[in-house]
């Protein structure tokens, strides 16, 4: 079902974002570097590293509270700038309450087979009202 919601987000498909793994409360969705993912001095644009945080913050909110879900808040810091091959955002569940779950997330880029850490962010995931019959 991930890979579903994330097939049906155009910027997703157009940035090329794969969803790796996803469990209750965990999610590592990667995104590949490329020119149009850069900004003008040749690394990874600040809302393409917001996008990878929180999608996978989401995600790990969602299947945390297993209901349909929303940002309903979230903060990153930018520790480095992202040069490499690809971008890894590693999102937990923190805490879960009944309606909204606060997460973390890591963002890592890859460049020559080595990780490093480029962002910290975190947010608070809240669930959907039900719709009205």
């Amino acid at each position: 079902m991930g890979r579903e919601v994330l097939a049906s987000q155009p910027f997703s498909q157009l940035i090329g974002a794969e969803l790796v793994a996803l469990s209750p409360g965990r999610c590592e969705l990667h995104v590949p570097i490329t020119e149009a993912v850069k900004q003008q001095h040749g690394f990874v644009h600040g809302g393409v590293l917001s996008y990878a945080a929180d999608n996978a913050l989401t995600y790990a909110g969602g299947t945390a509270l297993r209901v349909p879900v929303v940002t309903a808040e979230f903060k990153i810091n930018y520790l480095r700038p992202a040069i490499g091959e690809r971008l890894i955002a590693r999102a937990e569940a923190v805490h879960t309450g009944k309606s909204q779950a606060v997460c973390r997330c890591d963002v890592f880029v890859v460049k020559d087979g080595e990780e490093k850490l480029c962002a910290v962010a975190q947010g608070t995931i809240a669930a959907l009202p039900a719709s009205p019959a």
